[in-house]
């Protein structure tokens, strides 16, 4: 029986616009949706905070049972689930694999996450029993964006439900349907009860209305930077904690002494993989001069050997640009940086929204595809003379997201990361890499520290109240 009925989604009572949800692929519709207003948050919301006293007070046991339920759910609908990954996020089908394994993972880890010790006994100075304990927030509001829906979601909503929360999900609306109402059946099928998940596609709107609402004191948002400043700026009027994972433009390091057969690989996955819409992409190869001709070459060469096409109807490396708007944009950065003077060493071209992976050489600080975040499928190289050179030019970036080095001495190359702020390093190995039990995020213009993942979803999703008890009533001199 399928998971997914459109019935259910044209009967929600939401109040916004009908929106064709298409295959970037093809232009076909695939579903039609209703948008949500800022009305519908102020509703979600209410019902969020009537419905969670309830679940907080439910046995850990109990919650655990609901996530483990929904982790074996997207196993057993993973048919269904891929089919929509690709289709409406134009995934390959390697990358929506991958989100379904680690959407199941982000569950099973939360799973756990609801019987962890609660708190800490802690020493005082008078006859009292001092603790501290982690309660629910109490409503949790989740921004997410397109390009991996899945994953993007379910590492906030999961965490948030096990620890005892409501949530408010707001998919983008070109993947409300994977990104959002897949999650909300998925949950529905575990046996969450009502009122706990709202699932509310909308534009900036519904998101401005859901880090204003009162009831909802804490904001999980991933998205690019600017749209992040926005987030950080309205919630910190609003008093509330806003965790913002945002842009990157990470740096692949290669060292002299890589073994440049190997890297390849590593390297045309970390800038092509989904068309290089993910925030962690390798947007700088930075190689040592050495091998500088040599890697150009090879990448150039791989880049022109990867198919792009439709990842639904044919066995492809890459599929389509999200739409238009990102099409253009990626475009114009390859424009202007050959036209500042980049050699174009591959790609540059596209077919509707195919766009070919492209390499850039000859690049440096005033070259746009180099200097900004591009959200596609270009590698812009650059070399360096040394270990010192290297550090300064992966250090010179506004963003801090995710870090590869490449080398035959990985103590030399974890010597290196410590000199460049970043939130993730990946000794040999590409910049795109994400795990359920590992901490996820970035600093400065990549985001404000927060963290999603293990342990970091306690900090995320609950807060720390301190309790003190006395035997009988405490006296002062007044």
């Amino acid at each position: 029986m399928p998971l997914l009925d459109p019935t259910t989604w044209q009967a929600r009572p939401l109040s916004g616009p009908g929106h064709t949800v298409t295959e970037p692929a093809t232009g076909e519709q695939l579903a039609t949706v209703t948008l949500a207003t800022g009305a519908d948050v102020g509703t979600a919301a209410e019902a969020a905070r009537a419905a969670q006293a309830e679940w907080a007070r439910a046995p850990h046991f109990a919650r655990a049972a609901v996530l483990r339920k929904a982790g074996d759910l997207f196993g057993a609908h993973a048919g269904e689930l891929r089919e929509w990954l690709v289709r409406e996020a134009g995934s390959i089908t390697g990358k929506a694999d991958f989100e379904l394994h680690v959407a199941a993972q982000e569950c099973y880890e939360a799973a756990a996450l609801a019987s962890r010790p609660a708190g800490q006994v802690l020493p005082t100075e008078g006859p009292r029993l001092s603790y501290t304990r982690r309660v629910p927030v109490g409503a949790v509001g989740v921004i997410a964006p397109f390009n991996a829906p899945l994953i993007l979601s379910i590492r906030s909503v999961a965490p948030a439900l096990a620890l005892g929360n409501a949530v408010v999900l707001k998919p983008d609306p070109r993947t409300a349907v994977c990104g959002g109402l897949a999650l909300a059946a998925v949950f529905a099928e575990a046996g969450l009860p009502e009122g706990l998940l709202h699932v509310l596609p909308g534009g900036a709107e519904t998101g401005q209305a859901l880090v204003a609402d009162p009831r909802i004191p804490v904001i999980s948002f991933t998205g690019s930077t600017g749209a992040g400043r926005h987030v950080g700026e309205a919630a910190g009027r609003h008093l509330k904690r806003a965790h913002l994972e945002l842009g990157g433009n990470s740096a692949l390091v290669v060292l002299e002494d890589a073994d440049l057969e190997a890297v390849i690989s590593t390297a045309a996955w970390g800038s092509f993989f989904h068309q290089g819409q993910i925030c962690m992409t390798t947007g700088r190869h930075l190689v040592h001069t050495s091998l500088y001709d040599e890697y150009v070459e090879r990448l150039a060469a791989r880049a022109d050997s990867l198919a792009v096409g439709d990842p639904h109807r044919e066995q492809v490396h890459l599929g389509p640009l999200i739409d238009r708007g990102q099409l253009d944009k990626v475009h114009a950065l390859v424009g202007s940086s050959t036209a500042g003077g980049a050699k174009l060493a591959a790609g540059g071209t596209h077919d509707r929204l195919f766009y070919r992976p492209t390499v850039l050489a000859d690049t440096d600080d005033d070259t746009p595809a180099y200097a900004e975040e591009v959200f596609g499928p270009v590698a812009p190289v650059r070399s360096f003379a040394d270990t010192d050179e290297a550090a300064a030019l992966a250090a010179a970036s506004p963003y801090g997201l995710s870090l590869g080095i490449v080398t035959r001495d990985a103590a030399r190359g974890l010597d290196l990361a410590e000199r460049i702020p970043t939130g993730i390093v990946h000794i040999n190995d590409q910049t795109v890499n994400d795990e359920a039990v590992a901490p996820f995020g970035g600093v400065a213009a990549s985001g404000t520290g927060s963290r999603f993942g293990g342990d970091a979803n306690l900090d995320a999703f609950t807060d720390v109240r301190w309790t003190t008890v006395r035997g009988d009533v405490a006296r002062y001199p007044f």
